[in-house]
């Protein structure tokens, strides 16, 4: 498989609200990096649109991040199905933190 990807990754394991149609559904995080992050679908019904929001707190941080972003990449997972989601709306300070936290973790 060719890598696509562009920005440097950090291991991210957590569970964040993913935004379906404005509805939240419990999803799980793999990694991250300041322009998307990779996703395991634990709750949520089949669904087309690419279009959807994020929000989820990074470890050691209080701050609520909010994004939106869009499904680049779809794959079935040992026990579960699997996206990329490549971010199209975040404020500049969520990069940042990202981007650092993403950097802390290379260290």
């Amino acid at each position: 498989m060719i890598e696509k990807r562009r920005a440097r990754r950090a291991r991210l394991d957590i569970y964040l609200n993913k935004y379906v149609g404005g509805v939240p559904y419990l999803a799980r995080t793999s990694d991250i990096s300041p322009t998307g992050v990779a996703l395991a679908h634990l709750i949520e019904p089949s669904h087309e649109d690419p279009r959807v929001g994020l929000q989820f707190q990074l470890p050691g941080s209080a701050e609520l991040i909010y994004i939106e972003g869009e499904v680049v990449r779809r794959w079935a997972g040992k026990n579960c199905d699997r996206s990329g989601v490549r971010f199209t709306l975040i404020a500049e300070r969520h990069r940042k933190l990202i981007g650092e936290f993403v950097e802390r973790a290379a260290a």
